[in-house]
């Protein structure tokens, strides 16, 4: 479940049998995701009804919006997996573009970019959707604030339980479901991001912005399939310097003008510095308009 505030959808709180949700924050609006499961072989699972009634009585704690988003330097590693099904539905395809994160809390539905991610290097960046749950754990919400943690909130904002074990030995060199920690990864990167946008040879920490968590401007990649290349100036022959997955947000600093491009959008000249030395074409952008770089 999760709520509508501040003009964003919260993350996904989990709702249990017999026991009110407390949202992050007041809403007239509520989003419900219910999630299936059945044996191999038997008979399928189904829903026949759903009810939803507000309550006065807990007193839910008001959102914490940070002006910037969370930054966090994490261990990166491949996810691969072509063919397969990620937890949002999405099958996966050669060089595809996404990421999975160790929380169902910051998971989009499938072609959506609600929670998106800046994945950088020293001098190439992604922006991706989180389309897919792990690496290791599956309720590490590292990112949010000890105190609002789904587990380990006993570990500082920010570092992966997977990278704590690993490094420091916690929870006796284990992950949530027992399984000894082999590399402290707190991000899967699908191939396209790994290969092609960031140009990593091998496993390594990158750094990782946490787009949902902070204020500021923000763009919607509008492709219908693929990814959409950032360069180094705001025109087409500029040098390729990372990449934007197909729904993906992207930061937004300012505008500027520079080579005519016709895109979803429409036709314009204008180009929107993502971040420092790095722009998309705004025809492929939807968003507002931006002051002036």
């Amino acid at each position: 479940m999760r709520a509508w505030a501040d003009g964003r959808w919260s993350e996904w709180t989990e709702a249990k049998a017999g026991t009110p949700t407390a949202l992050p924050g007041a809403s007239d609006q509520v989003q419900l995701r219910v999630i299936l499961t059945a044996p191999p072989t038997g008979g399928s699972p189904s829903v026949s009804g759903l009810t939803v009634q507000p309550t006065d009585k807990v007193a839910a704690p008001r959102m914490s919006v940070q002006a910037a988003p969370l930054k966090s330097h994490v261990f990166a590693t491949r996810e691969g997996l072509v063919g397969g099904t990620t937890a949002n539905g999405h099958v996966i395809i050669s060089r595809d573009h996404f990421v999975a994160l160790p929380s169902r809390r910051g998971l989009s539905g499938n072609g959506s970019g609600t929670y998106s991610v800046k994945v950088c290097t020293a001098s190439r960046c992604a922006f991706e959707p989180v389309w897919d749950v792990g690496p290791w754990n599956t309720k590490d919400d590292y990112w949010n604030p000890s105190a609002t943690r789904e587990m380990w909130k006993d570990l500082p904002q920010g570092k992966p339980e997977a990278q704590a074990a690993y490094q420091d030995g916690y929870n006796g060199k284990k992950d949530q479901f027992g399984r000894t920690v082999a590399n402290p990864a707190g991000i899967d990167l699908a191939d396209g991001v790994f290969w092609d946008a960031l140009k990593l040879a091998d496993n390594g920490f990158v750094d990782v912005t946490y787009l949902w968590t902070g204020d500021g401007g923000r763009g919607t990649v509008s492709i219908s399939s693929g990814y959409l290349n950032v360069r180094n100036a705001p025109n087409s022959t500029g040098a390729v310097v990372g990449m934007a997955g197909k729904s993906a947000q992207v930061t937004v600093e300012c505008q500027t003008t520079g080579e005519t491009v016709t895109g979803s959008q429409g036709t314009t000249n204008i180009w929107l510095r993502v971040s420092t030395g790095m722009y998309v074409a705004k025809a492929w952008i939807s968003s507002g308009t931006f002051s002036t770089c």
